[in-house]
């Protein structure tokens, strides 16, 4: 009970010293608030861009592999003469891929055959990047639809003049109409519209249906030539539930192989890409960001730290005649030392406060304004609040020491 009552009194003439000196005290709070938002603000700001790409990298499927020519790796080091010569995934290699895999959910044919503008009426839409896929896209992809379906198997192998549009196109061409059974023309041919994709978003990787019309491969075969490494075709590859992606992709590589005969001291002719690769680099990214955000954030910290323990030397040097009459009245050496410890690790917190407060505004703003989540980790705050009290007390403790061993007398004659 005596602790807490000293604690009390402590916490009060730390309050009253504060109170007493405004500007001092918020000059004093600058250097902490900085740093305490710089730390938050970029923690939280790569907290946010990680969680929109992780969910960008989500829907290319984590058991999922991708046949092409060219890695998912970069890099001014990237030895591009060792993969320019491959071949590009053809429709001998799906063919085979499909009759011999065990472990494969879903095995997908596809093509990307550029940006169209799309017309109906009056009505256009730039931009439309047109699809074509074997029938299989829907097992390794997820999606949605607004209206309609998907196609048939016996559309799909016939190849009929069919497509499934995005959200986006089937808003700007029919705005107050049913898309479904309209025709429009894709690649010069007349297509049925049969299904519209529900609407996704943009999100930090592009991956978004709402601009995109699907149309059956054997319907683009007729037009183009889907294996021309302009359309960059690709071969897409969803293992089973019980199936793991290494076991994937370790039997993808031995058929593949098998597929170009290639033998024992042969290098691959194929790349296998899959979404651990992306977040492998991003998480390298992201840890040197949060490197660097820390090591500001840290310094702004510092900063402000040698500016309170300035501040708390000020406020000793101003109090050193109350520290003398207190000591003379039986006050302890540790009551005194508590009272300026209280003091600087009262600046602190309620720079830190600050600091957060600012993050948590800005986070709203752009919520309200933007449309934009920004993640505020509850971990941070935590850290922060732990920070702040580390802080002034590091701060404050040579000055509330040098306090604590004034001589009453000698106190009481200074002026």
């Amino acid at each position: 009970m005596i602790f807490l009552k000293l604690l009390k009194e402590s916490f009060l003439f730390a309050f009253e010293a504060l109170r007493q000196n405004k500007l001092r005290t918020i000059l004093s709070l600058l250097g902490i608030t900085i740093g305490i938002m710089t730390i938050v603000g970029v923690f939280s700001a790569v907290d946010t861009l990680r969680n929109n790409i992780q969910s960008s990298v989500e829907k290319l499927g984590s058991n999922t592999i991708y046949i092409q020519k060219w890695p998912w790796v970069g890099g001014p080091d990237f030895p591009w003469w060792k993969y320019i010569s491959r071949p590009q995934p053809s429709l001998r290699d799906y063919n085979k891929l499909a009759e011999r895999l065990q472990s494969a959910e879903g095995i997908s044919f596809e093509v990307g055959i550029g940006n169209r503008t799309i017309k109906f009426r009056n009505n256009s839409v730039e931009g439309v990047e047109i699809k074509a896929a074997s029938h299989d896209y829907y097992k390794v992809w997820k999606f949605d639809f607004q209206g309609g379906r998907y196609f048939t198997e016996s559309e799909s192998k016939s190849g009929r003049p069919i497509a499934i549009i995005g959200f986006s196109i089937a808003d700007g061409l029919f705005p107050n109409e049913d898309p479904i059974g309209k025709v429009i023309t894709v690649l010069g041919r007349k297509t049925t519209i049969v299904g519209v994709f529900t609407e996704e978003g943009e999100d930090m990787l592009g991956v978004s249906a709402d601009k995109t019309v699907l149309i059956p491969l054997n319907f683009a075969k007729g037009v183009i030539k889907v294996e021309d490494e302009r359309y960059g075709p690709q071969i897409t590859i969803k293992g089973r539930e019980n199936i793991s992606v290494d076991e994937l992709e370790s039997e993808l590589k031995g058929t593949m192989r098998s597929i170009h005969r290639l033998g024992p001291q042969d290098d691959d002719d194929f790349s296998l890409n899959k979404t651990t690769v992306l977040t492998a680099q991003l998480d390298q990214l992201f840890g040197i960001i949060d490197f660097a955000g820390a090591f500001i954030g840290g310094f702004s910290i510092l900063v402000g730290g040698f500016g309170i323990a300035n501040i708390m030397f000020v406020s000793v040097k101003e109090r050193t005649n109350i520290i003398g009459i207190q000591k003379s009245l039986g006050a302890k050496n540790y009551f005194i030392m508590l009272q300026f410890l209280i003091e600087s690790v009262l600046l602190c917190l309620m720079g830190g406060f600050i600091g957060l407060l600012i993050v948590f505004g800005l986070a709203f703003i752009s919520k309200t304004f933007f449309d934009l989540t920004i993640i505020v980790d509850m971990s941070k705050v935590v850290l922060t609040i732990v920070l702040s009290t580390a802080i002034g007390l590091i701060s404050g403790f040579i000055p509330a020491f040098n306090a604590s061993r004034l001589d009453p007398v000698e106190a009481i004659r200074s002026k």
